[in-house]
This record gives C-alpha cells, structure tokens and sequence, in this order.
C-alpha cells in the first residue's frame, strides 16, 4: 500500500472515531435521560449505571402520565406553547419589516440603525434584569404571560432583524423592481415575492426565537410567581425542589421539555433543505 493510500485510510479511520465521539456525548445525556425516565425508581437508584431497558419498561408510560397530569407538566407545556408560539409569530411580523426597510429603503439614520441594531447584546441578560423587574412591576405586566412574551420580544427581535437584514440583501432586486412596475405595492412585493424567497432565513428565526423563548428560564423565575401560569423550564424547577418527586419523574420532565425542539429542529432542517433550492432570477 502506498503512503499516499496509508494516510488516507488513517485520515478516514480519524474522522470515523471522532464522528463516533462527538455522536456519543451528544446523544448519551439524551439517551440516558430516556432510558431514567422508563426505569422505576427503586431499581434507578439502585444500579445508576445500568443503561439497559426491558420491554415491559420501554412501554410502560406510567411517569409521563404521573408527571403531567399530578405534577403539572401539562399545564406548564401549553404555557410555554403559548408564550413561544406568539413570541415566534411577533418576532418574524416585526423584524421581518424591520429588516427589509433597513435593507432597501433609504432614510435618515439608517447607517446608525444598522450598526447598532446588536448593540442589546453587548449586555447580559442579568444586568437588565433589575430595571424591567422594576418597570413591569409598576405597569402591572409582571407575573403575567403577555409580560414575558414581551421581554423575549426584546431579546429576540435584533438579532432576527440582523439575520433576515442579512439575507434581504443577497436577494436580487429585479424581481421586487419588476412587481413594483406591474402594479404591486411595497407590502404586496413584500408578501408575493421576498417572503417565498426568504423562506430559509425564515425557518432560521423561527426555530432560533422558539428555541430561545422555549428554554428560557432566567427571565420566567424572577418574573412569574403564580404557579398556574408558569412555563416549563420554571415549572420544572418548583417541582424538581420537591422532596418527594423521583428521579424518574424529574426524567420524564425532561423529555416532555426536550421532544418538542428535537422535532421541531428535524421538520425545520428538511424545510430549510428544500427552501435553499427555491427562488432566483433566470436569464
């Protein structure tokens, strides 16, 4: 076999073994969160490292029900659906607008509006934490969903504007010109043809705005208090501080808060897939 051979079945044999590792601490934490989350208590205690599973465990389904409906996973799942979903909707309305006035039209202040659009994110979260607890406190939008979805709204929308901003200005402007000359509005252009060809910075925000308001949990344990409102990730928390609660149910938390995105992110990558193919000017 030749050296140039040698090297190349040892860069292959490298690049198998760390593909090999880098699958095996990504999927694990979740494999093992699913296999605690089957297993009885007793025995989960007991042989912590055991990674096996019976059939009759696999289809044994009693901590998911335990979990949602005694310990109130259920009603902090339709909370954080509720506060994801319209946080996702508001945020691609608005930045979708946003970015595509800062990307095509022409108005004063836009070099400044463009350059500091990021300008939130060069402070953490927790050193604004203090001002809005205080100013949501006295507009009474504390310990309120609305409230949240407006805090995430703050966190969200720069950076879907930057993204969308990003995109708008690769798209060309021919086909916009030739819908604005056949009669079509700006917000009809808008709707007919920069929005089909954005489809993948679209899915992009989407799934980055849900997954940012989905697992938030900073924001949500200083400003909801009512238990009835809470969402997953703070709703985890109380119940995860219960002397009583078991590993396995703690498990099944955690699968009920984490299938949702997994599922999500797969549907959202077959789309962005099909979307890169669309749109383009021929000739």
């Amino acid at each position: 076999m030749r050296r140039g051979q040698v090297e190349k079945v040892l860069v292959s044999a490298l690049w198998g073994v760390g593909l090999l590792f880098l699958l095996g601490i990504v999927i694990f934490p979740f494999y093992y969160m699913i296999m605690a989350s089957f297993k009885p208590a007793l025995q989960l205690q007991a042989h912590p490292a055991d990674l096996s599973l019976s059939w009759a465990q696999v289809t044994n389904f009693s901590a998911y029900v335990d979990v949602w409906n005694n310990q109130g996973i259920g009603r902090y799942f339709f909370n954080s659906a509720y506060v994801s979903v319209l946080t996702t909707l508001l945020t691609l309305s608005l930045a979708t607008l946003g970015a595509y006035a800062v990307a095509r039209l022409r108005f004063p202040g836009r070099g400044v509006m463009t350059k500091s659009i990021l300008l939130v994110y060069m402070f953490p979260a927790i050193v604004i934490v203090i001002p809005l607890y205080v100013i949501f406190s006295k507009a009474g939008l504390r310990d309120s969903l609305n409230g949240l979805i407006l805090v995430y709204l703050a966190q969200t929308l720069p950076v879907a504007i930057y993204m969308l901003d990003s995109y708008f200005r690769t798209l060309p402007k021919d086909l916009e010109e030739a819908g604005i000359i056949d009669g079509c509005s700006r917000f009809s252009v808008i709707w007919r043809i920069t929005l089909p060809l954005s489809l993948p910075a679209l899915a992009s925000v989407a799934l980055y705005t849900f997954m940012i308001a989905w697992n938030e949990f900073l924001f949500a344990l200083l400003f909801l208090d009512n238990t009835k409102i809470m969402t997953l990730p703070r709703g985890i928390q109380t119940i995860a501080n219960s002397i009583d609660l078991s590993p396995q149910l703690l498990m099944a938390a955690a699968v009920i808060t984490t299938l949702p995105v997994i599922v999500l992110f797969l549907s959202f990558e077959r789309f962005l897939v099909g979307g890169l193919t669309s749109g383009g000017v021929k000739g």
